[in-house]
């Protein structure tokens, strides 16, 4: 087995922002539809979606406000355990170490796990309970 056997492709890139209704208002201008906004333990989160392309935008004090400033990008995974266990045999650098879960987010949640890419850029693997 392979990592490539349990990810379908990108689910969502995620951007923090200060401002998530002037960043809903934006996004909906280009024609983004907002999927809904959902709690964040403090903060607030939304999904933002045109076509094939979801990001994943919440609150955030402070944000950097510049070139360079999305987060992380997620791979859509059909089986978390699968892709967990895959990245542990590929040796993979992980942020939190673990399978993590948010039950607020879409009607069952989430479970995913966090990566560092060589850049230092963070890899989230997720699956859409």
């Amino acid at each position: 087995m392979s990592i490539r056997d349990t990810v379908t492709g990108v689910q969502h890139v995620g951007i923090p922002t200060t401002d998530l209704e002037g960043t809903i208002a934006y996004y909906e201008r280009l024609g983004f539809e907002c999927l809904g906004i959902y709690p964040n333990g403090e903060d607030r989160c939304t999904f933002l979606r045109l076509n094939n392309l979801t990001l994943e935008v919440w609150t955030m004090d402070p944000t950097p406000m510049e070139n360079g400033a999305i987060n992380h990008f997620a791979l859509d995974s059909t089986d978390i355990e699968a892709s967990f266990a895959e990245a542990q045999k590929l040796g993979l650098d992980f942020v939190e170490g673990s399978i993590q879960h948010i039950d607020t987010f879409w009607e069952h949640g989430i479970r995913y796990f966090n990566v560092l890419g060589p850049n230092h850029e963070v890899i989230e693997f997720c699956q859409i309970m």
